[in-house]
Parts: C-alpha cells; structure tokens; sequence
C-alpha cells in the first residue's frame, strides 16, 4: 500500500449493528453450543415428556425453551437500542486506515492505534469487528465498507499477521 493512502469510512452505527455484534458475543464458543443443548433439552422434554407434567412443569420448560431464542435477543434489541440512542453514538465516527494504522475520529477528537495495538480482527455477517483487547473493539458494519471492502482486506492481510486476521 502506498505510505500516503487512506482508506476512509464514515461510520454511523446503528441499533442493529450493535445488537448483531451482542448476539455474536452472547452465543459464540461453549456458551453459544450450551445455549442451543439447553434450548433443545427443554424442547425435547416437553414433547416427549410434557404429557406426564404438571402445568407448571409444562410452562417452566416453555421459559427455558424460549429464554435463549426469544428472550435474550429481545434484552440485547431493547439494550443495543438504548445504546445507539445515547450521545457517543449519534454522530458518526470516521476511521481512518493507513500504513501506519488506525485513526478514528469522532467529535473533534481523535484516536490513533499502530497496527500492533490491534488484538485481532473477525468477520461476522454483516461486519467486521477490529479488537484492541479483549473488551475494546471498533465495528464497522458493512454498510459502511460499501465497495472498499477488497481494498480493506488487502491492507488487513498486509499489515497484520496471519493469526490476527483470520478468514477476513
């Protein structure tokens, strides 16, 4: 990549941008394999089992079946919509990707990371989130990548070793 281009985005996070990056966070690894056996034991139980229960028995296994498929993405909706109406993310952020790393400006003010301050990058439908460590991370939701996203992936692969990439 050329030292003096940028790759730039004006990023307006949305609702659903958080909600899908809070859904990732909230069934990926054993959690999310632990959600879908706990749903599917509850399921099962009340089909095959259901019959020889009491009613309270019937309606708690109704709870459990639809506490990770109904219930929790609701609370992540209703939270990642409170979120996005708050001050920080009403105005649009801009990132900007260059040799040196990434800048992210929002407000008047101004963060600078170098490459190495990046933790890792990981593509979920619909975004890609870029992790400073475990707890930070920028997303920049596809809408926002538009036709840039080759270029984007290019300077990822180029600047970050392999196991911070991923399948990007």
């Amino acid at each position: 990549m050329d030292q003096k281009k940028e790759i730039r985005f004006r990023v307006r996070m949305t609702a659903n941008d958080l909600w899908r990056f809070s859904m990732y966070h909230a069934n990926k690894g054993y959690l999310g394999v632990f959600n879908v056996l706990f749903t599917l034991a509850a399921l099962f139980l009340l089909f095959f089992q259901g019959g020889q229960m009491l009613l309270p028995q019937r309606l708690l296994l109704v709870v459990c079946a639809l506490m990770f498929t109904v219930w929790q993405p609701m609370l992540l909706l209703v939270k990642a919509r409170r979120q996005a109406a708050g001050r920080g993310m009403k105005e649009p952020i801009d990132m900007i990707f260059t040799a040196d790393g990434i800048r992210a400006e929002q407000g008047g003010e101004s963060v600078e990371l170098v490459w190495d301050d990046v933790r890792k990058v990981k593509r979920i439908p619909g975004e890609l989130i870029i992790y400073t460590d475990r707890i930070h991370a920028y997303l920049l939701p596809d809408t926002a990548v538009g036709g840039q996203r080759e270029e984007l992936n290019k300077l990822l692969h180029e600047k970050l070793p392999k196991e911070k990439c991923g399948k990007i």
